[in-house]
């Protein structure tokens, strides 16, 4: 039995784009030879559909193109994720389901049973849980058809849940494992996946084929990285990150197990190259194509617009830099050699004569109260409204070049450095971003050395540093880690050796911020928790404030 797994990069409620995705792959799969063909959760209409699920026309058109693929199931199987009707009253109205087109007819339909709530997922908010559990059989062969999470509970201890859907299905037995499913993007999350693919093999000593999406929708970013793994535990094959691939493979050499085909996983280029599959798809599933930024010559607008040229082209990239009398010669230097190397548009604009109008407009009210964060704030925000003013008339959707370290402390400007459509490396710690611009200048100097080197400062008072109010990064970095991704209170983070009254102002800082979090672009997530949908907290909350 030869199987095709198509890796698809899907667009939410695109449902002629990824019907015509799909109809091409069972063409190659066809004439390839293959059996069957297997896609992605949800793949008729994209993941994650959200609230487009409760309208009847969308689930009509999900149906459709379900319909479509049944017709074509003529001399090959196709498995393929989309919604179904629950007909029972009670309960939800959808299920999250599998299909299985075989004989141009609706053999088999398996539901989904683990349903995640948590972090960014929500799908109980819209699905019901499967509570029955089948093989479906095909050419002489059964096989176990799971969904995503379905396998993510193969040691029955995960409290969420109180059925292992393979533990049912075991017991009827099966000749392989077939999982569909919609995996976002973590820095570490490719390891995890492979662990959890192993282990169920290991429990059932059946060869497993994972099919997940690649590309991005929104914030959330899909790395692909499909599986193979045979009875062995040996990786079979992983299939490329952050492109679309579609391969096939014969069952019985998956069975024998002879290869491992397991990918290195560095931490850097795999958030590198998910930014840049991040911002790609942003603009060209909202049909957009030029950029617009701030280019400051510190280490986060260069990197950032290294990302951007590298995900649009440098023909639609453009930068503005906006010196002020507080900004050093060398950073203006910095940002125009980064420009020519990066080959994009640039332009300078001096604000010292608008941040002066500013001033003088507000002195009478103003008086002779003293100079702080308020003056610093019209820099900023003087910038973002150049930056807007040429978004608008040309066109180029701004990003926001604010890493998480700022995002989380509050280091930024609502309407100023905060504005734009996207925020690119707001999931990126400080440190990270460092490592980043290392990573771009691997093979020659693109972001100046300079830029990577100097101490970081906003420059917008004279001799400004970070370092004026905030820790070393390395240590605000660490205490940011503990308190955002792995969720530990004040007393658990200084029982770590940390300073108490460090610890309280820093987790005081995220607390008092997350109104700004509120009012940013989508950020596009790299790690296990960024801001935005997977991170729901008060605005009004008084904890540690």
């Amino acid at each position: 039995m030869k199987i095709t797994i198509a890796q698809l990069n899907y667009h939410i409620g695109n449902f002629e784009g990824n019907l015509n995705k799909m109809i091409d792959a069972v063409n190659m799969a066809k004439e390839d030879g293959a059996d069957i063909v297997c896609f992605g959760e949800l793949a008729t209409c994209g993941y994650p559909a959200r609230d487009f699920l409760d309208f009847d026309d969308f689930i009509k058109q999900t149906l459709k193109s379900v319909d479509m693929l049944r017709q074509m199931a003529d001399g090959i199987a196709i498995v393929v994720g989309s919604p179904s009707i629950n007909p029972v009253p009670e309960g939800k109205d959808l299920y999250n389901s599998a299909y299985f087109l075989a004989d141009q007819e609706i053999k088999y339909v398996q539901h989904k049973a683990l349903l995640p709530t948590y972090d960014i997922f929500d799908e109980y908010r819209y699905f019901e849980p499967a509570n029955q559990f089948d093989v479906v059989e095909y050419k002489g062969k059964r096989i176990a058809l799971t969904v995503c999470e379905d396998i993510w509970d193969v040691e029955n201890e995960n409290p969420l849940y109180t059925v292992c859907p393979l533990d049912e299905m075991n017991s009827k037995g099966f000749d392989f494992i077939l999982n569909l499913s919609a995996s976002p993007f973590s820095y570490n999350h490719a390891r995890e996946r492979i662990d959890i693919v192993k282990k169920n093999v290991a429990k059932y000593n059946k060869p497993m084929f994972y099919v997940n999406h690649v590309g991005a929708q929104t914030e959330i970013i899909f790395d692909g990285g499909s599986l193979i793994v045979s009875p062995n535990g040996k990786v079979y094959e992983e299939m490329s990150y952050f492109k679309e691939e579609i391969k096939s493979f014969e069952l019985q050499e998956v069975i024998s197990g002879k290869e491992n085909k397991e990918q290195n996983k560095d931490k850097i280029k795999l958030i590198h190259d998910g930014i840049v599959t991040g911002i790609k798809d942003y603009f060209g599933k909202l049909g957009f194509s030029k950029a617009i930024l701030g280019l400051s010559g510190g280490i986060d607008s260069a990197v950032t617009a290294v990302l951007a040229q590298r995900a649009l082209g440098q023909e639609n990239v453009r930068v503005l830099l906006m010196p002020s009398q507080f900004s050093s010669d060398h950073s203006v230097d910095d940002a125009r050699v980064l420009a020519e190397n990066l080959g994009i548009q640039y332009d300078i604009i001096a604000i010292k004569d608008v941040y002066d109008e500013f001033l003088t407009k507000l002195s009478p009210i103003f008086k002779d109260a003293p100079f702080n964060v308020t003056e610093e704030n019209i820099q900023a925000r003087t910038r973002g409204t150049l930056l807007m003013a040429l978004s608008n008339k040309y066109g180029n959707i701004l990003l926001n070049t604010t890493n998480k370290s700022e995002m989380a402390v509050g280091y930024g400007t609502l309407y100023g450095d905060l504005a734009g459509g996207l925020s690119v490396i707001a999931d990126v710690y400080k440190t990270d971003v460092y490592k980043l611009a290392h990573y771009i200048n691997k093979d020659g100097e693109i972001i100046p050395i300079n830029s990577i080197e100097k101490p970081p400062s906003a420059e917008l008072r004279p001799d400004q540093k970070d370092s004026d109010s905030l820790p070393d990064y390395d240590i605000l970095d660490s205490i940011l880690f503990e308190y955002i991704e792995k969720v530990q209170g004040p007393n658990e983070i200084i029982e770590l050796g940390y300073d108490p009254k460090l610890v309280k102002r820093i987790l005081r800082l995220v607390n008092i911020n997350e109104f700004k979090r509120y009012q940013t672009a989508p950020v596009l997530r790299v790690s296990t928790k960024a801001f935005g949908v997977g991170r729901r907290m008060p605005i009004v909350g008084k904890y540690l404030s």
